[in-house]
């Protein structure tokens, strides 16, 4: 078990799951609007086995993708952070940086302010020298988010692995920050 580590910006905690983020997150997993892009929506036994995964793996290495609370609510409004892809993608091996949020705080910078944390812990605590992202190609809001972060699109597409090939969300995108590049501050 490695040092818990809880970045937080200026609006946002990015934090350990509680069992009190099971609700609201069951309820983030089950919007048609926050999953379009995902093959399926979480029902909510999916949506906490999701939950439970995230919160061991901060446990074992205390990094992940964190629960994250708006500071001036308390409220969780979905997760950001750090995870290792699987290794049937094409930028494997790798750690990503990735988001979900609850559709009532899209708009408002949270996604790009809570992942620039999490990069920040990434290059500056875990030192790594890339750190990835990837999507479908047809997510234009998660594409902005990575480009707002400095990311680069790498040249090619992919087809998702676990995706079958006619699947409209197959062909994702991958964008890289390599360490050099990357700029804390907004």
């Amino acid at each position: 078990m490695s040092a818990l580590i809880e970045p937080y910006t200026e609006r946002l905690y990015l934090r350990q799951w509680r069992a009190s983020d099971r609700e609201p997150f069951a309820q983030l997993n089950a919007d048609p609007r926050v999953m379009a892009f995902f093959p399926t929506l979480l029902d909510r036994a999916t949506s906490d086995a999701l939950a439970d995964r995230m919160e061991a793996q901060i446990a074992k290495q205390g990094w992940g993708l964190w629960a994250v609370e708006d500071k001036t609510t308390h409220g969780f409004i979905g997760f950001v952070g750090l995870s290792i892809p699987p290794p049937d993608l094409p930028c494997s091996p790798s750690v990503e940086v990735g988001w979900r949020l609850a559709f009532p705080h899209w708009g408002k910078g949270f996604a790009t302010e809570a992942a620039r944390a999490a990069l920040r812990v990434g290059f500056e605590q875990l030192h790594l020298p890339e750190i990835v992202s990837f999507t479908a190609v047809c997510n234009h809001r998660s594409r902005r988010v990575m480009e707002r972060l400095n990311m680069r699109e790498a040249p090619d597409t992919f087809m998702h692995p676990r995706l079958p090939v006619e699947h409209p969300l197959a062909e994702h995108c991958l964008y890289r920050l390599r360490q050099a590049e990357f700029q804390p501050q907004p």
